[in-house]
């Protein structure tokens, strides 16, 4: 008789029990009749089978646009925190258009901005975000417009005037010492006036006619115009992957402060918020189809005056820091 018997403990095979009792001499056998001669044969040891670990995708690449008067040095804070809580993120704040160099006409800094933000999307296969502050985020918005192959996933809007500006400010009474916002549009919406940049967003709910035909760059990014590039503009702006839209009620230059949001005043100086107004009800460059994708994030935020905006830590945890992947 011959045989075997698998020997385990715990599920796991540890050997082989084999037998023989024909073939061995019958002086070797054991005193029990059934088992012959017994030969372990160890298993090889069973390995568990991992898979491998899927290399770390990085964090995207994040580009930086100053506002009006400012310069890179006004984001070290902002610098520091991204580098804290996203060690090895590539953050490049654009060095372009600093001080009284930002109160240059938009469209002549949105051609600057593109040629410095080109190489650094072609060399960001995964994408890159646009964090752009103030004026920034609307020299930013004219980007995701005019560039064809931009890959923004994500473009935080901080505290800019997305529907334009309509406040006494100092920068207005430093810039315009004998004009007062209600008769500002005398000079805005002038040839003259339109080769500065705060007037290129100067918006007085009072005169609609003569903002629709002389703002040079507000009214034409807004779809509110026709030109011919309107369709491409539309169709490049969409490709953005989301829009984070950050304000507040202490803001204190942004006028309405909910131009932050897409908000402004009607005729009335009646504060109609983003889904009243008619650049989102005709959806003229794109705002109410993204609404419409759940890729529009607003975070307003009371208690932080507007140059605090790129300082705070408590801000850049809750609004910035969660769309930074």
């Amino acid at each position: 008789m011959d045989g075997s018997w698998e020997i385990s403990e715990g599920g796991q095979a540890l050997g082989l029990l084999i037998w023989n009792d024909w073939s061995m001499p019958e002086s070797w056998r054991p005193r029990f009749p059934t088992l012959g001669v017994v030969l372990i044969l160890p298993l090889l040891p069973l390995t568990e089978l991992t898979a491998p670990e899927a290399p770390k995708v990085p964090y995207k690449p994040v580009i930086i646009v100053h506002g009006l008067f400012d310069s890179s040095a006004t984001f070290r804070h902002l610098l520091q925190y991204i580098n804290q809580t996203h060690p090895g993120t590539l953050v490049t704040v654009l060095d372009l258009f600093d001080g009284g160099e930002s109160l240059r006409p938009l469209w002549e800094q949105v051609q600057g901005f593109q040629k410095a933000v080109t190489p650094i999307m072609e060399q960001s296969p995964h994408g890159v975000h646009l964090l752009c502050y103030s004026q920034g985020g609307l020299i930013c918005r004219a980007l995701l417009s005019v560039m064809d192959e931009h890959n923004v996933d994500t473009f935080i809007s901080l505290s800019s005037p997305q529907m334009g500006q309509y406040g006494d400010t100092d920068y207005l009474k430093w810039l315009f010492p004998t004009s007062m916002r209600s008769n500002l549009y005398r000079i805005c919406y002038s040839p003259w006036g339109q080769e500065f940049s705060i007037c290129n967003y100067w918006h007085d709910p009072h005169h609609p006619d003569l903002y629709l035909n002389a703002s040079s760059f507000l009214a034409l990014i807004n779809g509110e115009r026709d030109h011919p590039n309107a369709t491409v503009w539309r169709k490049n702006f969409l490709r953005v992957k989301r829009v984070v839209l950050i304000g507040g009620p202490d803001d204190g230059v942004i006028t309405p402060w909910q131009s932050s949001f897409f908000g402004f005043y009607d005729a009335n100086e009646t504060v109609l918020e983003m889904e009243e107004q008619q650049v989102y009800l005709l959806d003229s460059f794109g705002l109410k189809t993204l609404s419409a994708r759940g890729s529009i994030v607003r975070c307003p935020t009371p208690g932080i005056p507007h140059t605090a905006w790129h300082s705070n830590r408590s801000l850049y945890e809750a609004c910035i820091e969660p769309w930074l992947s």
